[in-house]
């Protein structure tokens, strides 16, 4: 059946008639002439003029059409409205963009804490007080972190002011400056704006005179929203107790929720053999054994991913996912750690997902891995335990360079005397308490044999502050990093990225202890680092659940 006259415009409606003309015309002629004067039918606008002026019950999806030139017609625009108007489901990814854009009104805070931030409100426009300014200015000077990011800010926003046919009064496009997803104007306060705020408050504090600018520009630009964005928790129970739109700044985050980090580990379903034994192919391949598999679960999976299989009265499964093509996967049986004969540096591991981490720090292959876990789990021990077997034994690696960040959990005792490697002693108390363990484990040397030993582990072993990697370049390097959990993401991109050939980088860190002002577990640079590695080839994750180190640290982080 032929299809039914197109429009004449792009948001015109097809009379009763139109539509039903071609099933009832008798021949080719009389159907094309009859298609011709609904094409060209007065009714057609009319009815389209009523939709929208009588307020009928889409206007908005009417008007946003219009703009649209009344020459580009024919099948194609028709298939659009009609896909648009048969399927309903689609319209809610439309309407987002309809009516006024939202007012973003960013506090100080926002802007040191991220200085991208002015590109990451897509279509909605922003508003900067004069005392956001004043505050960045005083906040410009020194080295921390705070003050770099004041000054790109500033950088910024000179850039902006400075583009070719740039208005200040007008507002500030934020695409000018390549960042096309940024779709809003840039407004500055250019004059005084009336407010009132509760005798309470004192006028002179930068907070509430920022709380004021977003008062007077909910009255002047009513009914558009306008919405305070701070990263000061304090600052938001104010805006809300006057009534003010208020939020978090929440594209740092990477999680919304701790619970929802990826473990590394999948458990398979317990009828797994039984649905799936018609499309398993195994072989083996010195000591390890492959499974390919298909079906459901295939979907799930992620290369470097780890899954087992327990039930009572049949033997376990313990794999890593190595291979996902289409809708299959390869799976490669573990090595057991935990047997003596596998002992690496003299430790065995004693649970099933320490036998998976050690999998994946003794693997050459994998060059990035994140280690979670509550305290007492054991990843120091593994880390260390496993890069001196690779550093003196197997000679795959020079030497393990170790550092950490250095967040006091209390107060800050001032500077530390001596070298580089003197100042960052006291913090590696875990470094120290780990490989007293490991020269405990060559027992038959003697005492002269052990001081040999750990002689010839500190000499392997060097300390490195954070503070001074930026453009080192680390070559056959093993590399820990903990309390990774204390970084901001833009840290950890900074060591991650002085790997360089033949350098293996170990992130070890418990979210459940950040120390780290303004972070959260979901803007830790840890869960970064294991969002973003998930699925890469050559990088792995696990998170360690049960404690090893004694019984009373185990149930004091159950309880406390």
């Amino acid at each position: 059946m032929p299809l039914p006259p197109a429009p004449t415009k792009r948001a015109a409606l097809l009379s009763t008639d139109a539509l039903d003309a071609p099933a009832r015309s008798p021949s080719k002629v009389a159907r094309k002439t009859e298609n011709t004067e609904s094409a060209q039918k007065p009714p057609v606008l009319d009815l389209f003029d009523n939709r929208t002026a009588g307020g009928a019950d889409h206007p908005i999806a009417f008007s946003k059409k219009e703009p649209a030139s009344p020459s580009k017609t024919g099948a194609t625009s028709y298939k659009k409205e009609s896909a648009s108007v048969a399927q309903p489901a689609v319209r809610p990814k439309k309407t987002k963009h309809t009516g006024p854009a939202k007012l973003f009104v960013l506090d100080t805070n926002v802007l040191m804490h991220d200085p991208m931030c002015l590109f990451r409100f897509e279509e909605h426009d922003i508003f900067l007080p004069m005392i956001v300014l004043e505050e960045l200015d005083g906040h410009k000077k020194g080295m921390t972190e705070v003050a770099r990011n004041a000054r790109q800010t500033s950088r910024t926003l000179d850039a902006l002011a400075g583009a070719t046919g740039a208005d200040i009064g007008k507002g500030l496009k934020l695409d000018t400056t390549g960042h096309r997803e940024a779709g809003g104007s840039l407004f500055f306060q250019t004059r005084p704006l009336d407010y009132t705020l509760p005798i309470s408050l004192p006028q002179g504090k930068a907070d509430n005179q920022i709380l004021g600018v977003v008062e007077a520009l909910r009255k002047e630009y009513a009914p558009r929203e306008v919405v305070l964005v701070s990263k000061d928790i304090n600052m938001r129970v104010k805006a809300r107790a006057l009534g003010l739109a208020t939020d978090d700044y929440q594209n740092d985050k990477t999680l919304e929720d701790g619970d929802l980090l990826y473990s590394g580990a999948l458990a398979l379903p317990a009828d797994f053999w039984t649905r799936q034994s018609k499309t398993i192919e195994s072989w083996q391949q010195g000591s390890h054994t492959f499974y390919r598999i298909t079906g459901p679960i295939v979907a799930s999976l992620l290369i470097n991913q780890f899954v087992f299989f327990e039930a009572p009265g049949e033997p376990p499964l313990y794999a890593r996912v190595t291979e996902i093509r289409a809708k299959t996967a390869v799976l490669k049986t573990l090595k057991d750690y935990n047997h003596l004969k596998n002992a690496v540096w003299g430790v065995t591991t004693r649970n099933r997902e320490q036998n998976f981490a050690m999998n994946l720090l003794m693997d050459p292959e994998v060059d990035f891995v994140t280690l979670a876990g509550t305290a007492g789990t054991g990843k120091t021990l593994m880390a260390l335990a496993s890069g001196l077997t690779q550093v003196l034994d197997d000679r795959r690696y020079t030497e393990i360079i170790m550092t950490r960040a250095t967040v006091s959990v209390g107060e800050d005792i001032g500077f530390l005397p001596g070298t580089e490697e003197e100042k960052m002693g006291p913090w590696m108390g875990a470094l120290d308490d780990n490989l007293e363990v490991l020269g405990k484990t060559d027992s038959g040397s003697g005492e002269w044999g052990r001081a040999a030993t750990n002689e010839l582990i500190r000499s392997r072993i060097k300390v490195k502050s954070m503070n001074f990697m930026r453009g080192r370049t680390f070559l056959n390097k093993y590399v820990i990093i903990d309390e990774a959990q204390n970084l901001t993401p833009k840290q950890m991109k900074t060591l991650i990225t002085r790997a360089g050939p033949g350098t293996k980088i170990i992130c070890m860190g418990n979210l459940a202890q950040i120390d780290t002002p303004y972070l959260t577990e979901g803007s830790s640079g840890l869960t970064y680092a294991v969002d973003r590695f998930k699925g890469w080839p050559h990088g792995g994750h696990i998170t360690l659940a049960r404690g090893e180190r004694s019984r009373l640290a185990d149930f004091a982080s159950e309880v406390l």
